[in-house]
Order: C-alpha cells, then structure tokens, then sequence
C-alpha cells in the first residue's frame, strides 16, 4: 500500500501534472470528503469506499488543499479530480458518478472548515473514529518508527497529562495549535467535530466507528454508500487498515488515559446521540 501511494504521487507529479493542471476548467470538483480522524484507518476507507464503480477516486490520497496546500490554488486543487467527460461516461455505464478525497489532517482545521464551506457548501462529509487511546498509541508509535519522537509512550502521555492538569492548554481557543502538538487532543473528537457541526448540517456528515468498520467492513460500506445516495456494492477484498507491530499497551497507562478521555468520550456521544463504549 505505501510503495503504491509513493507511485500514485510520483506519478502525477512527473508525467501527469502539467497536463492536468491545464486542463483544471474541465475537471470536477469533488463530492465527498474524509476529513478524519487522523491514524484512525482514513486511507483504507477511502481506497474501498473507491471500490465501488460509481467512484472515481482522486490522483492520489491526502492531497491536503484546505490546509497546507490552499496557497497553490482551486486550479491545481481541481487537476486531482476527473475530468467532466469522465464523469459523463461513468453516469452512462453505471447510472452515476462521485469523486472525493482524504486528508485527515483537516479534522482539527477551522480556516479548513471554513474554506470547503465557502468552496463546497453541498458537499458530503465523512469521518472515522477510532478509539482514542489506541488512535494516541498508533500515532506515538508510528512517529517513534520514522525517527520523529524519541520519548516512551509513557513519558509523552505524563507530560501531556500533567500540561492539561495544569489548565496550560486552552483547547477550546486553541484548537489547531493543541491538535497539531498533543497526541491526546487529537483524541478529543467532540471538539473537533463541533467546528464543523458550526458550518455544515448534521445530515452532511457521516461518523463511522472504525471499530465497525472492521468488524462487518461490508455492512458499514453500504451505509457510507447510502449516505453518498449511491447503490449497494459488496466487496470481496479490502484495503485492510496498516496496524504496526508492536507492544501492547501498558495496562496502567491505558486506565489513565481511559479516565482522561471519558469524559470527552461522553461529550461526542451526547454530540451525536450515539453510544461508542471505548474501554
């Protein structure tokens, strides 16, 4: 999966790009986006949700326009979707066509969330969730393993957790900047889903469990194809989520961060009217 991303991008950036971006005023905008979360399992969805043949996916995945890269402009943003004579041909062999993309990192974005409003007040939302202890756990790992992080997993989530004792983070006011630096706040799904409660409808966005998502990858595709008003489509083969190997958790740091996010835990299910139960 990785070595095949690296292909897509590379692919685009030096045999297709020039040639895509001059065509940007026949190319679509999409209709779909997955926001987050992020190390929650975004890329396998997209990739299966991409499955189904009413999709045409994006250049690539992660192509984060409306955050780091809104300064190269909606022309190149647009040379990343088909073109409209694609979109023509899909609808005349399947009955319809979508186009979308993921980039995780907008979840926690307010100037994100603003520019695809003002860009895409139509557009469809998703977001998957994972439980956040293991989401926390996954990303610490994952950045221990490219050399970015030095720290036991223990000592990040002691300092992080003394910090918010200490009410030295303002997550509220500062979101981005919390997100951005804190694992944990990453976690605090509730607050980051509000921004986007505060531009879009609630029927706009669909919140899938990645726990679910796992357990009956099937059943939980057909519902995120019903919110996309497309057709049911069973696959055969997924795009399974890349779980590093590593330890297992210790047990004393999960009951600590289980007392830490249980009250956020509370707040998202009041927010949607939904039980999680993460332990």
């Amino acid at each position: 999966m990785k070595l095949h991303r690296i292909y897509q991008r590379l692919y685009y950036e030096f045999g297709k790009r020039h040639f895509f971006a001059l065509t940007g005023f026949l190319r679509v905008l999409p209709d779909f986006l997955i926001i987050g979360a992020m190390r929650s399992g975004t890329t396998s969805l997209y990739y299966d949700i991409c499955e189904h043949p009413c999709i045409i996916p994006a250049a690539y995945d992660e192509i984060g326009y409306f955050d780091t890269n809104y300064h190269l402009g909606l022309n190149w943003y647009r040379s990343m979707f088909p073109t409209k004579f694609k979109k023509n041909s899909t609808i005349k062999h399947h009955g319809y066509f979508l186009t979308g993309e993921d980039t995780p990192f907008y979840f926690w974005r307010r100037d994100a969330a603003k520019r695809i409003h003002d860009l895409l007040p139509n557009i469809k939302l998703i977001v998957i969730l994972r439980n956040p202890i293991d989401r926390a756990y996954s990303e610490h790992n994952n950045a221990v393993r490219v050399g970015t992080v030095k720290k036991s997993f223990e000592e990040v989530i002691d300092t992080e957790l003394k910090i918010y004792q200490e009410n030295k983070v303002d997550f509220e006011f500062n979101l981005e900047q919390a997100a951005g630096e804190s694992i944990l706040a990453k976690g605090i799904y509730a607050d980051q889903l509000s921004i986007w409660l505060e531009k879009f409808k609630h029927e706009q966005i669909f919140v899938i469990k990645n726990e679910d998502l796992t357990d009956d990858s099937n059943t939980v595709l057909n519902e995120t194809y019903h919110f996309l008003g497309l057709p049911e489509y069973n696959l055969t083969d997924h795009h399974k989520m890349k779980k590093g190997k590593y330890e297992k958790m210790n047990e004393k740091t999960r009951e600590k961060l289980f007392d830490f996010f249980k009250p956020h835990n509370l707040r998202l299910e009041n927010l949607l009217n939904r039980k999680f139960e993460w332990k």
